[in-house]
C-alpha cells in the first residue's frame, strides 16, 4: 500500500468525535486495506478492544486532536 493511499484511507476513516478501531486487511486491493472495526466514545475502551484482538499489531485507533489534527495509535 502506498503511503498516499494509506494516508487518504486513514483520513476517511477518522471520526469527527470519539475513536475508531481500524483493522488492516492485507489481502484486499491496495485502495481498500483499512476497515472500521468499531467506534468508541472513550480512548481507553478503543485501546482495550485493540489489546483483546488476536493480532493487536494489525489494528490501530484513529481520532482527531483538539486542533483537527489526525492521530493514529
Amino acid at each position: 500500500m502506498t503511503t498516499d493511499i494509506y494516508e487518504k484511507e486513514k483520513k476517511l476513516l477518522t471520526p469527527e468525535r470519539g475513536f475508531d478501531l481500524v483493522g488492516i486487511d492485507y489481502f484486499s486491493d491496495s485502495e481498500n486495506q483499512l476497515y472500521l472495526v468499531e467506534h468508541f466514545e472513550m480512548y481507553q475502551d478503543a485501546l482495550n478492544a485493540k489489546k483483546d484482538r488476536k493480532n493487536p499489531e494489525e489494528y490501530f485507533v484513529l481520532y482527531k486532536g483538539t486542533n483537527g489534527e489526525l492521530f493514529c495509535r
